[in-house]
């Protein structure tokens, strides 16, 4: 039961983007287009899930016994830096087709805080492994959902007639604060 509370809740009652704030510049940067949303959520969705995995093994098995746990930001930032150009390097000579599918995704990924925001909540959420896992494949999940409504919205917009002050940046921003109010309702769901 633990496990369906921590899906629900990350997906919908503290969605990643829309609730937590983590996650705005690939959300507004990466959404112009619902096939590429999609892409993007699924790059979050393989580096957060491993990514998660290697920094609560680096906080438990090394930063907690040698009581360096106040190094925990830089750390975390240069373990999700590393595993997402290892994972570069390896796509590029495992799989290159898949490489090319996600090759532009994964320098984005570098940056976004999402997922150093999903390792840190880990930790201080004070979740076993498991749990972490189930965590950040739920907040991918809840990324992915967030960014691909918004880019449907988005494509359908460009088909509307938009007031010329509003067009671009203007209207996405209105869109994605009506996004965060529709998950915001899902407040006290869990």
């Amino acid at each position: 039961m633990d496990y369906l509370v921590i899906v629900i809740g990350s997906i919908f009652v503290s969605n990643i983007v829309l609730i937590q704030f983590l996650g705005i510049c690939p959300f507004v940067g990466v959404s112009g287009k619902l096939s590429t949303s999609i892409g993007m959520g699924g790059a979050v969705l393989f580096v957060m899930t491993l990514a998660t995995i290697v920094t609560w093994l680096m906080q438990y098995y090394v930063l907690n016994p040698f009581g360096l746990g106040f190094m925990q930001t830089i750390v975390f930032i240069l373990v999700i830096a590393s595993l997402v150009q290892m994972v570069e390097i390896i796509l590029k000579k495992v799989s290159p087709s898949l490489y090319q599918a996600l090759g532009v995704f994964l320098p984005l990924i570098t940056t976004n805080c999402a997922v150093l925001g999903v390792a840190i909540l880990t930790i201080q959420k004070e979740f076993n492994l498991m749990e972490g896992v189930v965590y950040a494949i739920a907040n991918a999940i809840g990324f992915t959902l967030a960014i691909a409504l918004f880019a449907g919205i988005r494509e359908h917009l460009d088909l509307m007639e938009v007031p010329k002050g509003m067009r671009g940046v203007p209207i996405a921003l209105v869109v994605a604060g009506i996004l965060a109010l529709a998950f915001f309702g899902f407040t006290g769901l869990v």
